[in-house]
């Protein structure tokens, strides 16, 4: 796993989360770990693609392999998901100040007479 800093953190989560079947992997993982073989069971690919979308979410510090023999085991690393909800909640005061002005558009349209 490579350690990465600030933007270039967060560039890489969202871009391993951009992916739906990644989303989807980091969807079971949230369940607890798992053998990766069980992670790939649910998708018509092949166990090398899977395999691929792993190292991404692996490079972007959300999935932590083990080995035991033959056996990988995947867990999720929930951390670097935190630092997107922190970027994106920056944006929350910005639509909810949004949404306030249309409401109050359209309280004022509905008293005013036509």
């Amino acid at each position: 796993m490579v350690k990465r800093k600030g933007v270039e953190a967060l560039s890489a989560t969202l871009h391993a989360i951009s992916d739906p079947t990644r989303r989807a992997i980091v969807d079971r993982l949230a369940r607890g770990p798992a053998r990766i073989t069980d992670v790939a069971q649910p998708f018509a690919m092949s166990l090398a693609a899977v395999s691929k979308h792993v190292k991404v979410l692996e490079s972007a510090g959300l999935v932590r392999r083990t080995r035991q023999g033959r056996e990988h085991t995947l867990e999720l690393e929930a951390a670097p998901l935190r630092e997107v909800v922190s970027w994106a909640s920056r944006y929350e005061q910005y639509w909810t100040e949004r949404l306030d002005r249309l409401e109050a558009f359209f309280k004022n349209k509905h008293r005013s007479p036509t």
